[in-house]
């Protein structure tokens, strides 16, 4: 558990716009070394501006997440600034939206290259260093409330959040005796462009020729009448909620108390999923034996929240 983070460094992908922001802004003031991640230059510009006019120690690298290649150079750069890296935030992500029913290969490929492949890069290339220097740390990446209740018109986006939140609850089991913890942040409604920047940095090759046309009987992926941005979170305060969860060790980091009716329907819909029969017995006995995959203890860990961030 990582409740000091004074002097700490943080590598944070996504950093230099939107909740990536809100977190180095947030890290950064704690007290930590921040490295700022991210594949727009001008947004790293813009960021890099503002923590000019500061004494707060950041340093930014431009790189794109799904190149493996840039990811070993990038982590290289990091440690030379600022020594033996604590916090990994895997925030960069893509928001691809529409129906699955008109999504073409390259909707699929620039989605999970992101929001999937961008993450895996980051573990593979990070976590063993992390791992081999032994200090206190932990691993934080940032799903969305559609990694844990699934709507229609985002299947893309929410198969890949559900993934990377799978990821992290089976990484937080092989981390178990390890300095290292495990996060996965479900962020609700925050004040970012992801929609403009999604479609800003997609890869020409993964470009479609045209935009699928919508699916008969499917709604489109157009925010819903009345929805007024300035009621989102600010990402400061997404940056605060996400530092609390990294001092507190937890596995899963919630931003909205607005969606807990649907975190609750969805777990009563699994649990009347489950047949309503007595156990077999000898295969009960024989899934006990794997322990995790009857029960896992990681889930004991996680602290009731209170509310503000006092």
């Amino acid at each position: 558990m990582l409740e000091d983070v004074s002097g700490k460094t943080a590598f944070i992908t996504g950093g230099a716009s939107g909740m990536g922001l809100g977190m180095a802004r947030v890290f950064a003031r704690a007290g930590m070394k921040v490295v700022i991640a991210d594949l727009r230059q001008s947004a790293i510009d813009t960021a890099m501006e503002e923590f000019s006019r500061t004494n707060l120690a950041v340093h930014a690298i431009q790189f794109d997440v799904t190149d493996r290649e840039a990811w070993v150079r990038a982590a290289d750069e990091a440690e030379t600034a600022f020594g033996n890296i604590h916090v990994l935030a895997l925030n960069a992500g893509v928001g691809v939206v529409g129906p699955m029913t008109t999504a073409t290969y390259k909707d699929w490929d620039y989605c999970l290259s992101v929001n999937v492949g961008g993450v895996v890069n980051g573990l593979v290339t990070l976590l063993p260093r992390m791992l081999a220097h032994g200090e206190a740390g932990q691993v934080v990446v940032t799903s969305s409330t559609g990694g844990f209740s699934a709507v229609g018109g985002a299947g893309l986006y929410c198969t890949s959040k559900f993934a990377v939140a799978g990821m992290m609850e089976s990484l937080a089991t092989d981390l178990k005796g390890t300095a290292i913890g495990a996060s996965v942040f479900f962020p609700g409604p925050v004040q970012t462009a992801l929609a403009i920047n999604t479609n800003a940095v997609r890869p020409e090759h993964l470009r479609n020729d045209a935009p699928p046309p919508p699916a008969p009987g499917t709604r489109d992926a157009r925010p819903m009448p009345g929805f007024d941005p300035a009621v989102f979170m600010p990402i400061d305060e997404v940056g605060e909620r996400v530092l609390r969860g990294i001092r507190r060790g937890d596995l899963f980091i919630m931003s909205h108390p607005e969606f807990r009716d649907g975190i609750v329907a969805r777990n009563e819909a699994l649990l009347r999923a489950i047949p309503d029969e007595p156990l077999n017995e000898p295969r009960a006995a024989l899934v006990r034996q794997f322990g995790t995959l009857m029960y896992n203890p990681v889930y004991d860990g996680q602290q009731k929240v209170p509310g503000g961030l006092s």
